[in-house]
């Protein structure tokens, strides 16, 4: 059973027929926000996901993995007003406090924002993990999270159950609207679900061509845990594949667009992460086309099970 539902994802052919020169997202409607002194905002770009909890995602979202913490409110505020609405940080990123500025920035109302944290693995465990969950939300100068999630299981510690139920805890606190896992295979959400109350709302893992997950997103598809992908471009190393290239050409539009559409035409949550404002703009403006059986088949022929980061049983 699929328990998911996207909201808004329409598409309509392109008439531009330029192939390397971005363009700018397409505001949704004739209504901007305005900060205090601050930018115009864009109306909100991505369709939203209904999680398990009754609450929405938006599907696109902005990752800031290795992003500084004196650049975060730059790129944060960047994304916002060219209308991103989500954002996924961690404790291990680093910028949890430039994350939180660059939402002020924005002027956009918080109940309008969606951002994610994680905890980190040398924060498991029940106590650790509030403790940890206090200092991230003192760092982002917020009320509540929206999305808290285990980063990775490490399963050798022996104690990410402990820490789920402290996530429960917190989401009971109110301080923390809904909860999910990072990395987590199969495996792990089978423990998971057997010994604790709370069934995820999301599993957030490495996804892209080369690696499809097929399994995890099987599994929560059954089960109702929305798929979400980081490194959504195998860090940019899948583009450069000569049949991208052709899709791209024949959509009008750039190889990360082509990729980016392929993993929302899934269902999946995706999280691309770029420090340049126009390469922000351009991996949002994904809405105006459609990729056909055929080019979803030929992107999934690129699966090769390559990874670009840690298998979550070896990170420990």
């Amino acid at each position: 059973m699929l328990f998911a539902r996207v909201h808004g994802i329409t598409a309509a052919p392109l008439n531009d027929d330029r192939v390397d020169e971005p363009r700018a997202p397409r505001v949704h409607s004739g209504r901007s926000n305005q900060a205090n002194n601050g930018p115009m905002t864009t109306e909100p770009v991505s369709p939203v996901l209904t999680m398990n909890d009754a609450r929405v995602i938006p599907q696109l979202g902005l990752g800031v993995y290795k992003i500084a913490d004196d650049q975060a409110a730059d790129v944060v505020q960047t994304a916002i007003d060219a209308g991103y609405r989500h954002v996924d940080t961690a404790t291990l990123y680093g910028n949890e406090v430039g994350v939180g500025e660059g939402m002020r920035r924005s002027g956009v109302p918080r109940e309008e924002l969606f951002v994610t944290t994680k905890v980190w693995q040398d924060d498991h465990g029940f106590e650790n993990t509030l403790r940890a969950f206090e200092g991230s939300r003192q760092k982002l100068g917020l009320d509540f999270v929206d999305l808290y999630l285990i980063h990775w299981p490490a399963p050798k510690r022996g104690l990410y159950l402990e820490t789920w139920r402290a996530l429960e805890k917190l989401r009971s606190d109110g301080v923390v609207r809904s909860i999910g896992v990072s990395n987590f295979h199969t495996h792990h959400l089978d423990r998971l679900l057997a010994e604790t109350e709370v069934v995820p709302v999301i599993n957030q893992v490495e996804l892209h061509p080369w690696l499809p997950q097929r399994e995890v997103r099987a599994y929560g598809d059954a089960n109702g845990i929305l798929t979400e992908a980081w490194s959504p471009l195998a860090r940019g190393r899948v583009l450069g594949n000569p049949m991208l290239d052709t899709l791209a050409a024949k959509h009008s539009v750039s190889p990360a667009q082509v990729v980016i559409r392929w993993h929302l035409q899934q269902g999946i949550v995706v999280i691309p992460k770029s420090v340049t404002p126009d390469r922000i703009r351009q991996n949002a403006d994904v809405f105006g086309f459609e990729l056909d059986a055929d080019d979803l088949a030929a992107i999934d022929d690129l699966e090769s099970g390559e990874r670009t980061g840690l298998d979550p049983d070896e990170n420990n």
